[in-house]
């Protein structure tokens, strides 16, 4: 496989009784009340308008600027639940003193950047682990006290970082990496973001780097979701961590550089091409889940960000509760505490209570769904939507999915709205990626003797936000769903007798 730089174009704790985990209920929306004639004494509507200072008005009376002020002074008027509402941000780059349960990762990132600020050679890293262990935060504070430490010393030290999560191609990496450096050293990006070759942006960043850095630091944060376009084995994240793993022995960095990847598979290595391996040959640092008690004491340590009383005594169990139960992920504990807070304040309430914990679960659960479906290639899409088409239209209830079925969906889905439909062996490729993404789970299932195993598929999420989600894609939207319930039917009555 090629590794030269590619002149790509840019892209195209626990709670055990039932009752308190049961029942999570979604935020309620408010239903705008009907606006009638008698109200502005006329049955025409009210266009919208500027005013003479350069405000608008709305139908529903008064300028915007009026409608803002008045919500600004509601709020400037109701006390809120947080007394520091960054604590509670997941990118919030914390203190030492707040990090739980990961002393030995800790321990083991500072010994491998500890050299930069000696001037010796750093080692790659490779940094893997379920969402929310704490991958990021240990990465990122780290880095930020190393980069203090260096400029006391004398040595510019600095940081890139990218969350590859939006980024569908090395191109993309690459100009998006450009953007960071650019933005830190107070210099112009200098070249455009279309029509440039990927070359040319690599050029464009190591020359800023040797102009502003004896040392560097890539972190390339939830690499794995960096797979690009590109019709051959190898995936962009391959061919990223190549480029940049031989940067300075190549000479394109006249200094030290190192790169930090952050990912959930655990399987990244051995997707890597030989000479991307042997080239990036990085120090792993496994990040297990948290377990209950811990993610507990993490929220604890954030208690701060909000005000004395503000919390009752079963919000922090309970919101821990909730994320151990999503597999130990913190950022998803400290975010739903933020939520619930916003809730409260919203409510004019006071405190946070249980039910706004159990609200903001609801939304949060569908909101985080719905983001990493929009991340997704075209590809995944389709093979998500297959999943969900069989889950939503089979006529009686399926305990999983099995893979032969949403194969022939999603075969008739791409041909249906004229995509290009691939194997078999690449669908269970896409398929396994989701699951890596814990929207679905995957498991292997025998039908018995002579019988074959498959795979098979189930949601962790409500199929139909899965689907209702897809369906924003306008050629989803070509798919006339009488006809695929009678598809899904027939290809499930042909897989049961067969």
């Amino acid at each position: 496989m090629t590794q030269s730089r590619e002149d790509n174009s840019p892209d195209q704790e626990e709670i055990t009784d039932d009752s308190v985990m049961s029942n999570v209920d979604g935020e309620s929306g408010t239903g705008s009340e009907a606006v009638t004639a008698s109200d502005h004494g006329s049955a025409e509507s009210v266009p919208d308008s500027d005013t003479e200072d350069g405000s608008s008005t709305s139908g529903l009376g008064g300028t915007i600027r009026d409608r803002v002020e008045s919500q600004l002074n509601e709020d400037d008027s109701t006390t809120s639940v947080f007394a520091n509402k960054d604590l509670v941000h997941p990118d919030t780059i914390i203190d030492a003193d707040r990090i739980v349960g990961r002393d030995e990762q800790l321990d083991r990132i500072i010994e491998l950047l500890l050299p930069a600020v000696k001037g010796g050679r750093q080692d790659n890293i490779l940094q893997f682990g379920p969402s929310g262990t704490g991958k990021s935060l240990i990465i990122n504070a780290t880095a930020e006290e190393v980069a203090t430490l260096c400029e006391n010393r004398g040595v510019d030290f600095g940081v890139i970082r990218i969350n590859c999560q939006r980024i569908s191609s090395e191109d993309k990496a690459v100009y998006a990496m450009l953007e960071d450096v650019s933005e830190k050293t107070g210099t112009e990006v200098g070249i455009k973001k279309q029509g440039t070759a990927t070359s040319d942006k690599y050029d464009h960043l190591y020359d800023i780097v040797n102009k502003h850095f004896e040392a560097i630091l890539f972190i390339l944060d939830e690499i794995d979701y960096l797979t690009g376009n590109n019709n051959d084995d190898e995936p962009d994240y391959s061919r990223l961590l190549y480029q940049l793993s031989r940067a300075t022995a190549e000479g394109d960095i006249e200094g030290r550089s190192a790169v930090a990847a952050l990912t959930n598979d655990t399987q990244l290595i051995q997707k890597l091409d030989g000479r991307t391996a042997s080239s990036f040959n990085p120090d792993n640092v496994v990040f297990p889940d948290y377990d209950a008690t811990q993610i507990r004491a993490i929220l604890k340590h954030r208690k701060d960000a909000f005000r004395d009383g503000a919390l009752s005594d079963d919000v922090i169990p309970l919101a821990s509760a909730f994320a151990a139960q999503d597999e130990g992920d913190a950022r998803k504990a400290i975010d739903l505490l933020r939520k619930a807070g916003e809730m409260a304040d919203r409510e004019g309430s006071g405190a946070v209570e249980e039910r706004h914990v159990r609200s903001a679960q609801g939304k949060l659960d569908v909101d985080q769904a719905q983001k990493t479906i929009n991340g997704l290639s075209a590809q995944k899409k389709y093979t998500l939507y297959a999943v969900a088409s069989v889950a939503i239209h089979a006529t009686r209830s399926l305990d999983s999915i099995p893979g032969p079925v949403a194969y022939d969906i999603y075969s008739y889905v791409t041909e249906s709205i004229d995509a290009d439909t691939k194997s078999d062996d690449s669908f269970r490729r896409y398929a396994k990626e989701l699951a890596s993404y814990n929207i679905v789970s995957k498991d292997r299932s025998g039908r018995g003797r002579g019988r074959g195993v498959h795979n098979e598929y189930a949601f962790a999420i409500d199929p139909e936000t899965v689907k209702e989600t897809i369906e924003r894609d306008s050629r989803i939207t070509e798919i006339e769903q009488d006809s695929l319930r009678l598809v899904v039917e027939a290809q499930l009555d042909e897989f049961n007798s067969s």
